[in-house]
């Protein structure tokens, strides 16, 4: 479901990735968190990794800025256990706001649930899904609504794009001056259906997260839209950050030859949300997973007491 890469990445020594020379990226696992600005200045943390990475986050940043600097602002692309994990416990010991798209706010307010993730679309990624939590979280009084400009708290220079479809309210950060994009998950840049792909990180434009992406058409108009801004660098939430000026056009023929899963929960009607949280689910699809387990399980016991018969 990818659309293979073959582009430089910037890297510099130490313990971060580099996307450009203000951008570093740094992984808690499987996901990415990113600390943009400059050593000398303000900075802004987009997105906390996964829960229980708040002081390896802490520890990178001070490494990078100075303990005595903590940031302007920490963004969230969106509210999945992922991606804000490690939110509240950061903006506790920073005393610094959390920022979020208005629609995003019932899920990091304790108002509401994310709909349940959907393992029915299969891959490797569907398989792992059954194990993710899907319940919203209470980020209190540290959490805000971005500003409808489109203007992100810190960062002058970067401009926030609404991009749902993997979630209602999930946006990605673009900064036009060097054409530098923070997708989070409106895409990967890592074929999360494969197992040996996501081992190895190979690059390549691939849908968002599909067993946690609950409305299909949003998702492929974020990709186009993404798309039309024709970046030069390109980081997500998952895979390597790639640059370079054949990313444009790779990424404009991922936009056109996107493929949603071929069943699935989510996959030809969404769930629904508004500014108090999840409205609608579509019904289930049956997941064969356990009556296949059951089966095998049934099958395994065959053949053991079989065995033991010949003794």
């Amino acid at each position: 479901m990818g659309t293979t890469l073959d582009v430089p990445i910037h890297s510099m020594p130490g313990s971060f990735k580099y996307v450009v020379d203000d951008v570093a990226r740094l992984v808690t696992v499987f996901v990415n968190a990113y600390m943009v600005g400059r050593r000398e200045g303000p900075w802004v943390l987009v997105d906390s990794g996964l829960p229980g990475f708040a002081p390896l986050v802490r520890h990178a940043a001070e490494k990078r800025f100075g303990r005595a600097h903590p940031p302007e602002a920490i963004i969230l692309t969106h509210g999945h256990f992922d991606h804000a994990g490690s939110a509240a416990e950061l903006a506790r010991y920073w005393q610094t706001t959390v920022y979020c798209h208005p629609l995003e706010l019932p899920f990091l307010t304790g108002r509401s649930d994310y709909p349940p993730q959907d393992p029915t679309v299969g891959g490797a990624l569907g398989f792992l899904s059954r194990t993710f939590p899907h319940r919203g979280m209470d980020l209190g009084s540290r959490v805000r609504a971005l500003p409808g400009d489109g203007a992100v708290p810190g960062l002058p220079d970067w401009r926030w794009i609404h991009t749902p479809g993997h979630t209602p309210g999930h946006i990605s950060l673009f900064r036009d001056a060097d054409r530098t994009l923070l997708a989070g998950d409106a895409l990967a840049t890592v074929d999360q259906d494969s197992a040996i792909a996501m081992m190895i990180q190979r690059p390549a434009f691939s849908v968002p997260p599909a067993p946690l992406t609950t409305d299909w058409d949003a998702a492929h108009s974020s990709v186009r839209h993404l798309a039309s801004l024709r970046p030069f660098a390109v980081s997500a939430g998952h895979g390597r950050p790639v640059r370079g000026p054949g990313v444009a056009a790779t990424l404009e023929r991922f936009a056109d030859a996107f493929m949603r899963p071929r069943r699935g929960r989510y996959v030809h009607q969404p769930a629904r949300s508004d500014e108090n949280g999840l409205v609608y689910l579509p019904p289930p699809v049956p997941d064969a997973l356990p009556r296949q387990l059951i089966l095998a399980g049934v099958v395994a016991a065959t053949v053991l007491a079989v065995a033991r018969r010949r003794r």
